[in-house]
């Protein structure tokens, strides 16, 4: 990564937002919001930034570091492994299917173990995805939010536990289906 977009990530990572044009022109030491301009539509046409309708500058994909694809590994048997850039791949791009819809919980409980989801892990959930039946979903049932499958019987619909030593919830009142589980994160 150059110096100036080292500088205009740095800035986004510390303030969680685009600097502006004036602070583009201190970020660089330039004189005039010109240079600031023509620095911003660079990278613009780079593929780093984009414009909103208000003509704000926003973040691209492009503008944070991808990571690099060494290859794969055996889980099986061990086996000779040769390190190779197989290619480079960007986790927002990987994960993230709609950002605008998408959100991150904290995992408390042990009711989805058995789905390798355990207390303290986060959870990537995209609102805006349709839940199928066996699907991971947040969802309020009767008043209280929970994560479990999605489950579809005979026009039925319930909520599912990874844990064997918990039932079914079948809503009484109400079932609302608020996100689905796209992904887990865990760090060790």
């Amino acid at each position: 990564m150059d110096n100036k977009k080292l500088k205009i990530y740095t800035f986004y990572k510390k303030n969680k937002r685009m600097p502006s044009y004036g602070e583009l022109m201190l970020l660089f030491g330039f004189k005039s919001k010109n240079s600031a301009y023509k620095i911003a539509q660079k990278l613009i046409d780079e593929g780093m930034l984009k414009k909103d309708n208000s003509g704000k500058l926003l973040p691209t994909n492009k503008l944070f570091s991808n990571i690099k694809i060494l290859g794969t590994v055996e889980a099986g048997f061990p086996s000779p492994a040769e390190e190779e850039l197989a290619d480079t791949m960007n986790l927002d791009e990987f994960l993230i299917e709609n950002k605008e819809a998408t959100y991150i919980l904290r995992v408390s409980g042990d009711s989805m173990k058995d789905a390798g989801i355990i207390d303290g892990d986060m959870v990537l959930v995209d609102r805006s995805a349709t839940p199928k039946d066996g699907d991971i979903v947040i969802a309020e049932v009767d008043g209280s939010w929970t994560m479990k499958y999605f489950k579809k019987r005979k026009n039925k619909i319930f909520l599912q536990a990874a844990n064997k030593k918990l039932k079914d919830i079948h809503p009484e009142d109400e079932l609302k289906i608020a996100a689905v589980v796209k992904s887990v994160i865990r760090k060790y």
